[in-house]
């Protein structure tokens, strides 16, 4: 009996941890409102306010064609250090300083879920 209790806690602790880091498209969606529409438009199709007044047109998120070819790691890159880190342009800021790991990775799900046709995780 006490190892199933074991075994249940255990699992359950388990459970709780990933659902803890899982994604979350929700939050994610509030960030991206906050953080990033402003320059690539609430629907991700780089058309923000700001948009306009910049050199360089911001990536449209909605794009799935260009959006599959970057990975996770990338976006998150881009995202936490700023274009200019990954050879793009320097005017997309770096929100590592404001963000934590988890909002920025919820952010990333928000974006995937833009895409059309729809974001393919290889992974899988």
């Amino acid at each position: 009996m006490r190892r199933k209790l074991i075994r249940k806690v255990g699992l359950a602790a388990l459970f709780t941890v990933q659902t803890l880091w899982a994604q979350d498209k929700t939050e994610g969606k509030k960030m991206y409102v906050t953080y990033c529409s402003g320059c690539h438009g609430e629907s991700g199709k780089a058309d923000g306010p700001a948009a306009k007044s910049l050199s360089v047109k911001p990536a449209n998120h909605m794009d799935g064609t260009i959006m599959s070819q970057l990975s996770d790691k990338f976006l998150f890159d881009i995202i936490s250090k700023g274009g200019s880190t990954v050879g793009k342009s320097p005017l997309m800021p770096a929100w590592g300083s404001q963000l934590k790991e988890k909002q920025i990775k919820d952010i990333i799900s928000f974006i995937r879920s833009l895409a059309v046709p729809p974001h393919k995780d290889s992974r899988k």
